[in-house]
């Protein structure tokens, strides 16, 4: 009898999927456990292995284009059985053809700025392409296609692959090369509005629904506290000086958020509609930026870890992030996050709640300023810490006392050490 593979949920935000590639032809033999497709959802692009034994008699989903979680997505039986019962009424796909669906993972999106800045237009520098044996442009099978389709020159296309390899992101967000005005190539009438509309990517419509939900369902508010950073360079200095070791002041952070969490578990809480969570373990979810939105995985049972710990399992989130390797289990289960701008230059932001933690804190760069010591002005370095907090959940003084331990542990990094 045949069997239905139908489109599985492979992160909890996925509504839809998309087929990067088969693996399998129609007619060909499938095992069970052998790798049957890959699959691009809002998080990331994974591996989809066969559940049967058989003849795969029909492909639901062509490769690029998408489908509903639970659309068919194969069917496997044996040779020549009849599944048109099976196909009856089942719903057309669509074709993802045109939309940028080669993104990167995502834990669930958070801990944007509330207010964005828009930066100004620049122009895009001519495209170079990246060609060696006698000219041969390098790209993948699925970038030719579909700049086949689209009608694009594929040597026009700057490739961001390993060694400058054309991928299918880079097809999907093409622009033609247009000259900068006042350039030598600039032919248009100078006054003339042109704009470029960019397909909105599987994790960008994650981001903006799961955000839009959390901005206007939870009531946020805003706790900003200085703090006094001179001990904590000091500290990470004589840290760094071990050899092997390399201590990030955003280590020091994920520490001394982990202690002070322990200290203050109406922080380390959850919103559940009828009940509130108040989670015993913690789970702090890191914003790792990348190149369609932002990604969190979790670093598991924070306060247990050493600094050295926390920096080398951030390290390998990030590499996984940026080669699209994070699974499910790496980016499911936070139970507060931190979004980390300092290493931008932003000196203070506001971030917004990653859904369905409490809170979250947005972390600035350290800044060199003035400051009072013993009644003297003196030199000091200064990080701003704001907490995002949901109100349902957290009052005004249970999270400024978490500011302030937190204040405590950072100004005093040794104590992080007993």
């Amino acid at each position: 009898m045949a069997e239905v593979i139908y489109m599985p949920k492979l992160s909890d935000t996925m509504t839809e999927g998309v087929v990067a590639e088969w693996h399998k032809k129609v007619g060909d033999t499938v095992a069970n456990g052998e790798l049957l497709a890959e699959i691009e959802t809002d998080k990331a692009t994974m591996e989809f292995e066969s559940f049967f034994d058989g003849t795969l008699l029909h492909i639901g989903v062509e490769k690029t284009k998408a489908a509903p979680v639970n659309a068919i997505l194969a069917i496997i039986g044996a040779p020549g059985e009849d599944i048109s019962s099976l196909l009856a009424g089942a719903p057309a796909v669509e074709d993802k053809v045109d939309t940028p669906v080669e993104v990167t993972p995502s834990a669930v999106p958070a801990a944007l700025p509330t207010s964005t800045p828009v930066a100004a237009p620049v122009a895009k520098a001519a495209p170079v392409a990246i060609s060696n044996d006698g000219g041969r442009t390098f790209a993948s099978p699925l970038a030719k296609k579909l700049a086949e389709e689209k009608g694009i020159d594929i040597n026009a296309v700057n490739g961001t692959g390993d060694g400058g390899r054309i991928v299918k992101r880079d097809v999907d967000h093409y622009v033609p090369y247009t000259p900068a005005v006042g350039s030598a190539n600039y032919t248009s009438v100078a006054g003339t509005e042109s704009f470029v509309d960019e397909p909105v990517s599987q994790m960008r419509k994650v981001i903006a629904r799961r955000l839009s939900e959390s901005l206007f369902t939870a009531p946020h508010f805003y706790l900003t506290v200085d703090v006094n950073m001179d001990n904590a360079i000091v500290a990470r200095k004589t840290m760094n000086a071990k050899e092997g070791v390399k201590v990030s002041f955003n280590d020091m952070v994920v520490k001394a958020v982990a202690l002070s969490l322990k200290q203050h578990p109406a922080i380390n809480s959850s919103w559940l509609g009828d009940v509130i969570r108040r989670n015993h373990h913690v789970h702090i979810g890191v914003a790792v930026a990348v190149e369609d939105g932002l990604l969190v995985p979790v670093v598991r049972f924070a306060d247990t870890k050493g600094l050295s710990q926390i920096g080398d399992e951030v390290k390998s989130f990030a590499q996984k992030a940026k080669d699209k390797k994070l699974q499910p289990s790496d980016w499911e289960g936070n139970t507060f996050t931190i979004s980390n701008l300092g290493m931008f230059g932003i000196d203070s932001f506001t971030a917004i709640i990653n859904s369905p933690d409490s809170c979250i804190l947005a972390v600035g760069g350290i800044s060199e300023v003035p400051v009072v010591k013993n009644g003297q002005v003196v030199p000091g370095n200064v990080m701003k810490l704001t907490l995002s907090c949901d109100h349902r959940v957290v009052d005004g003084a249970s999270g400024a006392s978490f500011l302030q331990t937190l204040k405590g542990y950072l100004e005093n990094p040794v104590s992080m050490l007993v």
